[in-house]
Order: C-alpha cells, then structure tokens, then sequence
C-alpha cells in the first residue's frame, strides 16, 4: 500500500514535467513528459511489480525534424540502478523497456521486475520496422540514429530518475543486440561518463560497411542476370552438406557446428558443383551459383577504408549458418525470379543505405552503385553510423565493462565482424589490458536472436558483479531456448569452443564441453 501511495504521488509529480534543453548533453529543443501512469502489480497481463511508466518525447533543435519518444519505468521498490535497452533494425519502434532484455532467458523476472529502472527509445524517429530508410533524409533523424539517441534517451531518464527518486543512479548499463549492440558500444566509446557497463550482442557497430557488404551478397546472387540466384532448395543442400561434414568434428553430433575452423578445412563446396557446370536441378549448384557463394564467403573490399576498415569479413555460410527463416537470401518463400520485388534481406539492408543514406536519392540503382564514386559522402556518414575506430580508451580508464557476444550461424551479421573488431581491441589494448574490461564470448549454433542453439543467458548478474564487484565473468553458460530444447553450453571467450568431453548421453549437459583452444 506504501508502495502504490509513493508511486501514485511520484507520477503526477512527472505529469508534464519539462526538462530544458540545458540538462541533455546534445543539441535539442528540450524534453517533455507526455504521460506518467501509476500500474499496480495487481493489473492484468503485468508481471513487472508496482511501477510507474513515463513516456516523454525529446524535441527536436530543427522545425520539422521528428521527435525522439522515450520511456522510462520507476520501481516501488527501487534498487538503485538502471538499465538502457537497444533498439532493432532502422529503429523507429519504441523500446518500452517492459520485456525481458536482449537474449536474457524468457522465463527469467525481467529487470524491472527485479528493481531495476528501465529505459528505452525509438531511435530518433517513428517508421516501419525492419529497414525502411527514408527517415534518414533528415539529418536529425539520422544522427539520431546513428549516435545521439541513445545519449538524448539517457539524459532525459536521468532527469526523470532525478526527479521520482530524489537522487541519479549509482550504476547505469546499456545492453542490446543487433543495432542495440551497436548502441551499445556506443555508449561505451562515445559517451563513456554515463555508463558503467555494456552488453553488446551480434553489435552492428559498422553499419556504412555493414550495408554495403549485405549489398554485395544481393549482387552475387543477382550476377549474370540472375544465374546466381541460390534458391532455398540449394540452400539447403548446401548448408545440410556443411552439416554432414562438419557437425560431429567438436565430439557430438548435435546439430551445432563448435568446431568451425576444422569445419573450413574439411568442407570443399566445389563437391556439389553439377555436371558440366550447367544449372540442372535442386540437387546441385551450377558454376554461376559457386560463384556467388565464393563472393558470399569471401571478404568485401569497397576499395577505400570506411571508419578505418578497408573490408568486411566474410558470411559464414560455409560455417553453419542456415540462411533460412526472416534472415536469408529472400523472404520467405523466397521469389523464383530474383527480381521479382521481394529482396533478399540483406540486400534490402543496403538498397535503403544506398538511397537513404548515402545517395539520397530513393530512384539510385543499388546494382549500380559504385561506392568509390560517393567516398566523401560515405565517409561522413560512417562519422554518424559508424563506431568502428572510436577508442574505448576513456571507458576502460573510468573501469567501465563490455561484454560482447556473437553466434557462429549469425546470417545476417556475420560473427566474423565481431571477430574483426575485437582484433581491433586487441591491437590496441594488448590482451591484458583488454581482458581487464572486455570479454567477447562466440557461440556456437547460436544465429541473429535465435538458432540451431538458441542460447540465452543472464548477462547482466554477471556484467553487474564485474563492474560492482571486481568478479570477472568465470564459468558462464547458456540454455537452447528452442521449444522442448533442454540443453546447455558454456560461454567460450573467442577464440575457444566448445569441445564435447562428456560421457555419450551427456550432450545436454555444459559440464560436458570443455572450452579449448582452435
């Protein structure tokens, strides 16, 4: 009853409260709470406990370019911290906050549950989910998405927290997947005074060169008038051929693929070229359709460095990845005629860069572009999307902590990109130095947020016991989150995997694998 009188009291206090443009570290026009509703732990369908739920939008410093919506939610019962959630895509949804956060166990009491203030925003602009990008005509809307939301989005929190609590948060983390991962690293690197730990999954923290490699798979596969084109049938064959070579090389034949540079060597693509090399059937791939999965699985180099990479890792389609369901070649079912309007997804990813983004032209031909003829304009956008070369100096100094995750099978980023960037760490740092602040853990059979292993795990306990503690993480593992799954993994630092060392019959169990060297 305390509780909900506090709570009730605290949210009409918030009821319009304006925050001036002074209190956030970016350029706007200020914040404003549009709504703050006191929800009892008794309503229907809650499973968060007693809190109050402020929405808000930070305005713009141009007329006319879009709002920034936020949301914050109080706990009753408070334990002092707060956890900022990443966005998906394009953004353009709001991130409520509500749910559990980026690849925690579904079952698992969602941080706000456990008194945690949680927050989240819609990037910078509202749109359609996936990747639309005609929000990025504004430049606003695209700095919004590219680097300043999140830090809008935290400030006008901490206004929030400062005014419902009496005082800011003694600890404030940032976890997301995907772009969230991005934001992630981003709250790291660039604003590294407001938080104190990350988690960043699958971070697509090269976005320009991102779009650009997932461009270059549409290419292949739209190469020779369409003769690339691999469709799920091939797919399948390939991938299921990866399968047969490569699953029982880490000791259990599971379904997961742990062992990915023995599965590199044992596996020759060419075994499934047809006869003659001309296309004649489902049953193998034509010369046009190896080429393309040569192109697929190599590196991507545009020609010039963006944000100081001169090429994108190559997609693990010979690794596991499956490249079937909502992150494939094509929608599902995918189109016979490669042109027929509905696009592979990663080609989708970059057609909206390309016109959106770099271009600003919605009538470019993506199949035409030539990145070199735009390298000015690629190079300013990778400023705002990108924070590839961004040193994570300032937050290791201030004892900041990252963990970074990446599945083998992601197909729509590829885990090769979080391999790259974490080198980059590696470089700089030193692995002592790098080890007293980030750990990168690379799991296997795990795809973008799902997978043949579907692994989910309690990362912010162990992100919050480093960071308040001094515990460095030791002895993670995840579950497989897939119905009726029952199985475990440990988390293994790259460049480790899990190796089955159990008794047969124990495959389900983490205690049976061993993390060893490649």
């Amino acid at each position: 009853m305390r509780a909900m009188i506090w709570l009730a009291v605290a949210c009409a206090a918030l009821q319009g409260f304006s925050i001036p443009a002074s209190a956030i570290g970016l350029p706007t026009s200020g914040a404003v709470v549009e709504s703050a509703v006191a929800v009892a732990a008794s309503e229907a369908g809650n499973t968060n406990g007693d809190y109050c739920k402020v929405v808000g939008v930070v305005r713009p410093r141009r007329a006319g370019s879009p709002n920034l919506q936020f949301e914050v939610n109080l706990p009753a019962r408070w334990n002092g911290r707060a956890v900022q959630m990443g966005g998906g895509g394009y953004n353009g949804t709001l991130v409520t906050g509500l749910t559990v956060y980026s690849n925690q166990p579904p079952t698992a009491d969602t941080p706000l549950e456990q008194g945690y203030v949680t927050l989240g925003s819609d990037g910078g602009h509202q749109g359609r989910p996936g990747f639309d990008g005609s929000f990025a005509l504004d430049d606003e809307a695209l700095l919004n998405f590219g680097r300043q939301s999140i830090k809008k989005t935290h400030d006008a929190a901490l206004a929030v927290i400062e005014r419902a609590y009496g005082r800011p948060p003694r600890r404030f983390y940032f976890i997301g997947g995907s772009q969230g991962g991005h934001e992630a690293l981003d709250a790291a690197a660039r604003y590294p005074d407001d938080y104190d730990g990350v988690v960043a999954h699958y971070p697509a923290y090269n976005v320009t060169l991102l779009h650009l490699g997932s461009l270059n798979v549409g290419r292949a596969l739209y190469a020779d008038g369409g003769a690339g084109w691999i469709n799920p049938a091939k797919t399948k064959l390939l991938t299921g051929a990866v399968y047969a070579a490569c699953d029982d090389l880490d000791g259990a034949k599971d379904g997961i693929i742990s062992n990915v540079p023995a599965c590199n060597e044992a596996f020759e693509v060419k075994t499934l070229r047809c006869a003659g090399g001309a296309d004649t059937g489902d049953t193998c791939l034509s010369d046009a359709q190896l080429r393309a999965v040569e192109i697929i699985t190599s590196d991507y180099k545009p020609g010039f460095a963006i944000a100081g990479m001169d090429r994108f890792p190559r997609w693990a389609l010979l690794d596991g990845a499956l490249f079937q369901g909502r992150s494939t070649f094509g929608e599902v079912p995918q189109p016979s005629s490669p042109l027929s309007g509905k696009e592979p997804l990663l080609y989708t990813a970059g057609d909206q860069t390309v016109k959106f983004v770099i271009t600003r032209d919605p009538m470019q031909d993506p199949l035409q572009f030539d990145p070199k003829q735009w390298r000015g304009r690629i190079a300013t956008v990778a400023s705002i999307m990108d924070v590839t070369d961004v040193s994570l100096e300032k937050f290791r100094a201030r004892g900041g902590k990252i963990l970074m995750t990446h599945g083998t099978v992601d197909d729509f980023i590829t885990p090769h990109n979080s391999v790259a960037y974490y080198k980059r760490q590696l470089d700089q740092f030193g692995q002592a130095r790098l080890d007293s602040f980030l750990r990168f853990y690379m799991i296997a059979g795990f795809g973008h947020g799902f997978g043949p292993f579907n692994a989910k795990t309690e990362m912010l306990p162990a992100l919050e016991a480093w960071v308040e503690k001094g515990q460095a993480p030791s002895g993670l593992t995840a579950i497989d989150a897939n119905p009726g799954a029952t199985r475990a993994r440990p988390l293994c630092e790259w460049p480790r995997w899990p190796k089955f060392t159990g008794a047969p019959g124990t495959e389900h169990l983490a205690a049976s694998f061993t993390c060893v060297e490649p």
